[in-house]
């Protein structure tokens, strides 16, 4: 009998995969392993590999969205009459997901397209009722709100969301200069519509507080300077922010939580994640067992997961996990700035520049290598003196490297 191929969900956030192309036609033949087309995920690209052997007999969606449980394909016996399974799906036994493995290539570069002269008729845009009620009772224009449920239908958070940028100060959509001769227009991946939706939704569900301090790293450089010395890898100084982060974590592990809505989990492992930028997102690889960790182990690990995660090389369960994240934008010469935390978690590092500058050291005035952090914490989990202390951890073990090996 043939089996009907459904679209896996591949993390806790995903809703939807994005059938990029296929590389068996109908009527080939399949064997377990063969990769069958690439699927863009809220993660990245990734190869949809057959689990079994057969005939690709059906492709149900030849290219775009495909909502999670949704049909890709079927595989079956050469020749085989799958006109029942066409005509009543919703009967039809759900069978095992196929395996998905990490893309080997790159993202496909987004094809532009045409800016369009007019929107689409509001009987034509896929939207719940609810949702269209509440945004004609706004005055929200339905062309402008990009829908993130099933196959881009438009939901109440849709709408909620939509207002919320609003009331914050940003520009409504209705409002924005419509495309003109000689700009570009580009359609947004389902990476970048994951990240608007989550951040969006982290932005304006959890209620952020921030907290900043200086740290004089003066030590941190000459320790620095001192391992890289004598050591095969460089370790930078994110290596070391990463493991003065895992310490002072396990100093207070109130900073280790997850907001779950009616429950709030303390996690005893501390899995750090770091950020990294790649051509049309932001993925964070993450560091399992961090503070179990050398820094050479964290240098050699954190390499290996940004390379790839550029390449688009990264499983998916090298992504997922983290109790805690890092962004550090210092070597782009920012000074500070403030992060969107990334749930679940309830804290976020943003971590700035080293630069010299003058700083009273015993009463004297020296010039000393300074770095500001700004901690992002999610009021719901975590409260100010908790997220305090652990900053008076980090700037201890920062300003003491020694301390981290104690």
């Amino acid at each position: 009998m043939a089996d009907i191929i459904r679209m896996p969900r591949l993390s806790d956030t995903m809703q939807i995969g994005v059938i990029r192309s296929w590389l068996k036609k109908v009527g080939d033949t399949v064997k377990p392993g063969d990769i069958l087309a690439e699927v863009e995920t809220d993660k990245a690209t990734m190869d949809l590999e057959a689990f079994q052997d057969g005939t690709l007999l059906h492709i149900a969606v030849p290219s775009g969205n495909v909502a999670v449980d949704g049909i890709i394909a079927i595989i079956g016996k050469k020749g085989e009459d799958i006109s029942a399974l066409l005509s009543n799906t919703a009967e039809t036994p759900k069978p095992v997901s196929p395996s998905i493995t990490a893309d080997k290539s790159s993202s496909p570069t987004p094809e532009p397209i045409q800016a369009a002269t007019s929107g689409p008729t509001e009987s034509r845009i896929k939207a719940s009722p609810l949702a269209k009620s509440i945004a004609k009772e706004a005055g929200i224009d339905l062309n402008k709100v990009q829908g993130t449920g099933d196959q881009g239908r438009i939901t109440k958070k849709d709408i909620e969301n939509n207002l919320a940028a609003s009331k914050s100060g940003t520009v409504k959509a209705s409002t924005i200069a419509t495309p003109s001769q000689g700009d570009t227009v580009v359609a947004v991946s389902q990476m970048r519509k994951i990240i608007a939706s989550r951040l969006a939704e982290s932005k304006f569900s959890a209620p952020h507080f921030y907290l900043t301090t200086e740290i004089d790293m003066d030590a941190c450089v000459a320790a620095r300077a001192q391992i890289n010395a004598i050591s095969s890898s460089k370790i930078s100084f994110n290596d070391i922010i990463v493991k003065a982060s895992a310490a002072a974590i396990r100093q207070n592990l109130g900073m280790n939580v997850s907001w779950m809505g009616d429950t709030m989990v303390y996690h005893n492992d501390i899995h750090i994640g770091v950020a990294v930028a790649i051509e049309d997102g932001l993925v964070v690889p993450v560091i399992r067992n961090t503070d179990q960790k050398s820094l050479q182990q964290i240098n050699t690990e954190v390499q290996d997961k940004a390379t790839r995660a550029k390449d688009r090389k990264l499983n998916l369960d090298e992504m997922q996990g983290n109790t805690f994240t890092i962004s550090n934008l210092g070597m782009f010469d920012i000074e500070d700035f403030t992060a969107i935390i990334n749930p679940p978690d309830a804290c976020i590092l943003a971590v700035g520049s080293i630069s010299k500058k003058p700083a009273v050291k015993n009463d004297q005035i020296v010039i000393s290598s300074r770095m500001k952090v700004t901690l992002s914490c999610d009021h719901r989990a975590v409260d100010g003196a908790t997220g305090a202390k652990f900053l008076q951890s980090l700037k201890g073990f920062l300003e003491n490297p020694l301390s981290m090996l104690l």
